[in-house]
């Protein structure tokens, strides 16, 4: 079924068009793949990066927008990606990369799509795994920097995943959350008076 790709902030598409039209972006970047790519070079599906900041005590996810993720395509497949995050002054160009998580996010993409039931794509990082998941989030309609993951959305982790975590395998988030749970562990209770910490 079709994939909701939710809409990027036109600021942010707008910084990654400029750096793609700097001549010294592009060959400054770390990516011999978009310097050597022949052809116009088009950022398409947006997604936006989500950060898994902690899971508290009762279990609860707690995320917050990192910025937006823009696949480069050349010809008929990414060759890179680029990265916009949120400044004070509004969307800016972050970097260019490349490396396995373009193919795979490519390769989640493509299996999401053979999902029966229609999703909307993010991207959800789990920092103390060196984790990176595509996140299927059920509510197609919902505002893509906001929300949680619902125990029912779909999380695939791409690859490279850390051991004993199968890449390209979806998992419900109420599957995957009580593993995630136990490696990165529950989120600290603040101190109290009595606390040593205090």
């Amino acid at each position: 079924m079709p994939l909701h790709v939710p809409p990027a902030p036109p600021a942010a598409l707008r910084t990654v068009l400029a750096a793609l039209g700097t001549p010294a972006a592009v060959r400054h970047a770390h990516t011999p793949s978009l310097r050597s790519a022949q052809g116009p070079l088009n950022p398409e599906l947006p997604l936006p990066v989500h950060v898994l900041d902690r899971i508290t005590a009762e279990g609860v996810p707690v995320t917050r927008l990192a910025g937006w993720r823009f696949l480069i395509r050349a010809g008929d497949h990414a060759v890179a990606a680029a990265e916009t995050a949120q400044t004070a002054e509004g969307w800016a160009f972050s970097h260019f990369f490349e490396g396995p998580y373009v193919t795979s996010t490519e390769r989640a993409l493509r299996q999401a799509e053979e999902a029966p039931q229609p999703y909307q794509p993010r991207l959800l990082s789990v920092p103390g795994l060196y984790m990176l998941t595509l996140w299927l989030h059920a509510d197609v309609a919902a505002d893509a920097s906001a929300g949680l993951p619902d125990p029912m959305d779909l999380l695939i982790p791409l690859a490279p995943a850390p051991p004993g975590i199968a890449s390209h395998r979806p998992h419900r988030v109420e599957e995957l959350l009580p593993l995630l749970t136990r490696r990165v562990g529950p989120a600290t209770p603040p101190p109290t008076a009595l606390s040593p910490a205090a």
